[in-house]
């Protein structure tokens, strides 16, 4: 059975000869039922702050945990990030190879024509100068001096 500070402080004993002071007995009790009272509001108090702070743990444990599972996704998202950007990368550097290979490919055939035709037109200014020299000879043969 629990005894409540307004059980003690109404508790009535009885009387025989020889007893204890009855103020006296009232006036204890009386105490005894005040530091009760205290005592109990202070232990509901401490109930009440232990559950505040049990609260706030909880809080605090589901933003931490909001907290980690929001930095795993942004680490995922980067470590993607980071992949997709050196493969894009790597497409780039290939694609810009192959265009670069492909310009080469083209100045050296450029070139090769280039040199084709300087040496066309060498031949064609041996052969007009081999016959303009003919032809000249043939003029100074035929006309007398």
């Amino acid at each position: 059975m629990k005894v409540t500070p307004i059980d003690i402080a109404h508790k009535t004993f009885s009387k025989k000869i020889m007893g204890c002071d009855p103020q006296e007995v009232s006036d204890f009790m009386q105490q005894i039922s005040a530091q009760l009272e205290a005592l109990i509001y202070e232990r509901n108090h401490l109930k009440e702050v232990l559950r505040e702070k049990e609260l706030s743990l909880l809080e605090y444990k589901e933003k931490d945990k909001m907290l980690r599972e929001t930095m795993s996704a942004a680490s995922q998202m980067s470590d993607r990030l980071k992949i997709d950007a050196e493969r894009e990368a790597k497409l780039i550097i290939t694609d810009a190879q192959q265009k670069a290979e492909m310009i080469l490919r083209d100045s050296k055939d450029s070139l090769r024509k280039s040199y084709q035709e300087v040496n066309d037109l060498k031949r064609t200014r041996l052969q007009f100068e081999a016959n303009l020299k003919a032809l000249v000879q043939a003029h100074l043969s035929l006309c007398p001096t």
